[in-house]
């Protein structure tokens, strides 16, 4: 298994090469686990060095050819935190591999068992990407799609939701480096954050999940002490607690899987990705090309950062989400969002000028005017930006001066969140 890891991402960097790294993982926790086994096999697998120290003090570091190190680690690229207590990370020369924060992330749930912590039921299984492409087109016979269901796995009667996800390592800064959206999507989902069905595939820039659970109940049949609530038939009964029209929302699901490994990438090195998420209707399987255009165009009003603002669902957007039919030159065109999109830039406050020497940069400006427009509270969007209120309060007031509105006015509040939102469209035009 030496340098596995970097032989496969040499070969084929996408979400099947991720999965298969989890598929090593499940081996090891299908199996008679210990410590040393961890942290050997890890090491070989990702070809550096790694470690691992448990809540209960047992400890271990292997190099990559199998030989065990001793005393303190030496240059740790990457690192996950357990709890209450524990640690464990990987030791690789200069900038990490492409797939080390995937191997940290498995490393870190399978010392979580060794520490008696469950582990998820479930792992996301990558998908032939050219299956995924004809479930979500509308254009192939209902046949063809149909048998392309089930040798995915999926039923065709039962209904699912299809999600999109956008990574980017500069988001925001049009810099990025393209980071493989497939894997992170296998990255995020791999924690177990989805129940039920989970099929992931890269389709174009994107990476594209397919979730299917039986009943429709939020919890589904894959729910802890859940029962599935639909008949023989796979339709409801009438017992489930949740929508039937293919699975209640995952939103929260996704929010809650990217705040945890947002606190395990806080002591990461590099830059994180800057993930987006887009989640569509539940819709019949064969007419999951809808699901599909609902999931990329609820991506467009997403914006990397807090994960209530990056996961955008076309449910809660309702009625906002006819913006997007608007076309991206009659946005950029639009007044307010002109000056918006002045305003959010990084630059802002650099050059000369009026705001000269007391202008923030642009994204802290917007991100406090997201925050303030979502939860119209002062305290409350402080609270989930970390920041002292009063902080915030003068970032909203530089807003006002510059855009001339009074967001404690609901009108002008109600101006700049529509502003907000044909900005982010304008800037994500293909999603």
């Amino acid at each position: 298994m030496k340098g596995l890891l970097l032989r496969l991402s040499a070969l084929d960097a996408d979400a099947a090469t991720a999965v298969r790294v989890i598929a090593h993982f499940e081996a090891l926790l299908g199996g008679a686990l210990d410590p040393v086994t961890l942290t050997r096999s890890t090491a070989g697998l990702a070809g550096c060095a790694a470690g691992l120290e448990l809540p209960d003090g047992r400890t271990a570091r292997f190099a990559p050819d199998g030989a065990a190190l001793a005393g303190a680690p030496g240059c740790v690229s990457g690192r996950v935190d357990l709890e209450p207590a524990g640690r464990v990370w990987l030791e690789r020369p200069g900038v990490p591999g492409p797939f080390d924060e995937l191997v940290l992330e498995w490393m870190a749930i399978a010392a979580r068992v060794l520490a008696g912590r469950p582990r998820p039921a479930r792992t996301p299984r990558a998908a032939d990407p050219a299956l995924v492409e004809l479930v979500l087109s509308g254009r192939e016979a209902v046949e063809d799609r149909a048998r392309a269901l089930r040798l995915l796995g999926l039923e065709p009667g039962t209904p699912l939701r299809v999600i999109a996800v956008a990574a980017d390592t500069g988001a925001g800064t049009g810099t990025g480096t393209g980071t493989d959206a497939g894997v992170e999507a296998v990255a995020l989902l791999g924690r177990g954050a989805l129940r039920g069905t989970v099929r992931v595939a890269r389709v174009g820039s994107l990476g594209a999940v397919l979730v299917q659970r039986r009943g429709g109940a939020p919890g589904g049949e894959d729910a802890p002490g859940g029962e599935d609530a639909s008949g023989p038939d796979g339709t409801c009964t009438g017992t489930c607690t949740g929508t039937c029209t293919g699975t209640a929302s995952p939103a929260a699901e996704l929010r809650a899987a990217m705040r945890e490994r947002a606190r395990d990438r806080s002591t990461a090195r590099g830059p994180a990705p800057g993930t987006r998420v887009g989640i569509g209707s539940g819709a019949d399987p064969l007419d999951a090309h809808t699901s599909w255009a609902q999931a990329r165009s609820a991506l467009r009003f997403a914006v990397a950062g807090a994960p209530q603002e990056a996961v955008a669902d076309h449910d809660e957007l309702g009625p906002l989400a006819l913006l997007a039919d608007i076309p991206v030159e009659r946005l950029r065109a639009q007044a307010d969002v002109r000056r918006l999109g002045r305003l959010g830039d990084p630059a802002h406050g650099e050059r000369g000028g009026p705001a000269a020497g007391q202008a923030r940069p642009g994204g802290e400006l917007l991100a406090a005017l997201a925050a303030f427009c979502r939860t119209g509270s002062l305290r409350q969007a402080a609270a989930e930006l970390h920041l002292h209120h009063s902080s915030v309060a003068a970032r909203l007031a530089h807003v006002e001066k510059e855009m001339g509105w009074r967001l404690r006015d609901p009108q002008d509040r109600f101006r700049a969140q529509l502003a907000l939102y044909a900005l982010r469209l304008a800037g994500n035009g293909d999603g």
